[in-house]
């Protein structure tokens, strides 16, 4: 009788924890199943590629944050299962699991997006031509927004990295080298100010990893990013921009003039393809350091630059070099006298090596 008794007790305890722990898993489930914030209205851009596994799809939704429980969509998906389409969807927080997979199925929530390209090195007239090829904005149209001094204003209470700097008398686009180079996708509707600002939020993500090294510069933020963009465009062929950097803070520190074309062709508004002539070359301009007119940084950045070249201003190379020039193979050679540096030049045009443009 008592052994009957243990067995029995036995057994309701089993049943107890089985009851208990299917009770446990059912509410995990459905709770999973929960939408993560019900009075969410923020657009949440989520991109299913081509052939993608549901796993990994859900994998993703829960890295992006749109899903509880990855385990609990999981197994909806195997009671429930589909092919997701591919495209680009808008979800909201407030959306539940279950939701988001019938649409990702369904396809029905796909919005028209438009990825586009923005190439460094390049003005921000590019920007507005790029702009307007892809959108039904007319080039007129973005570069009046992005001139416009009390849109601007709006701004520099916004992003910290936007300061007065860029209002200066002489600055001929206050966010010339402001909108970050990079390839983004919008929604066909955006509007001219959400492609602005979308430019701007990268900018502000790509400076705040080097937050530390920006407050310890003798450099204000608008200083460093003027001289990131001349690091672009003279550094373009070469393989150790950290070095060309260098050569632009030893000439700072001696206080001599940089000496570089390419703010040249900014400050008289020519195109590359075309030859500067002594009078550009001697121009009192706030951008041109090959006169003698500024012997320091020009007031603002002439382009937009690369991540590489924003990481190789911040963090220069140390070397007591004045002098650099790259050949066809991005090989750069330094010099600490001018002298040096045309006898290097005059050897690589002998062995074949100058660049031609």
């Amino acid at each position: 009788m008592k052994k009957k008794r243990i067995i029995l007790t036995a057994v309701g305890i089993f049943l107890f924890l089985f009851i208990a722990a299917i009770g446990t898993s059912l509410y995990i489930y459905f709770d999973g199943l929960k939408a993560i914030d019900k009075n969410a209205k923020e657009n949440v851009s989520f991109e299913i590629k081509e052939g993608e596994a549901t796993s990994k799809i859900i994998a993703n939704l829960k890295e992006t944050g749109l899903i509880k429980n990855e385990l609990a969509l999981k197994i909806y998906s195997k009671l429930n299962p589909g092919i997701p389409k591919a495209g680009s969807y808008i979800f909201t927080k407030s959306m539940t699991p279950v939701e988001i997979y019938k649409n990702i199925l369904n396809g029905k929530v796909t919005y028209d997006t438009v990825w586009v390209t923005f190439v460094e090195g390049k003005r921000l007239s590019y920007i507005a031509d790029v702009i307007s090829k892809n959108f039904e904005f007319s080039k007129e149209t973005v570069l009046a927004r992005l001139d416009d001094k009390e849109y601007i204003k709006t701004l520099i209470k916004k992003y910290d990295f936007l300061t007065e700097d860029i209002l200066k008398e002489g600055i001929y686009h206050p966010l010339e080298g402001y909108l970050f180079p990079d390839t983004y996708e919008f929604l066909s509707s955006v509007t001219l100010d959400e492609i602005i600002e979308k430019m701007l939020d990268n900018t502000a993500s790509k400076l705040s990893k080097y937050q530390t090294e920006i407050d310890a510069s003798p450099y204000s933020i608008h200083e460093l990013l003027t001289l990131s963009s001349i690091v672009e465009l003279e550094g373009a062929r070469s393989k150790d921009r950290e070095g060309v950097a260098g050569v632009f803070y030893n000439r700072l520190e001696r206080g001599e003039t940089l000496g570089s074309d390419v703010t040249t062709y900014y400050a008289v508004g020519k195109d590359f393809n075309v030859d500067l002539s002594w009078d550009d070359i001697n121009s009192c301009n706030a951008y041109n350091t090959r006169g003698t007119y500024v012997k320091k940084l020009p007031i603002g950045p002439i382009a937009t630059a690369s991540l590489n070249s924003l990481q190789a201003t911040i963090k220069p190379a140390k070397h007591d070099y004045l002098f650099f020039v790259a050949d066809k193979n991005g090989k750069t050679y330094f010099s600490k006298t001018n002298s040096e540096h045309i006898n290097t030049v005059s050897r690589l045009k002998k062995e074949g090596l100058w660049y031609e443009y």
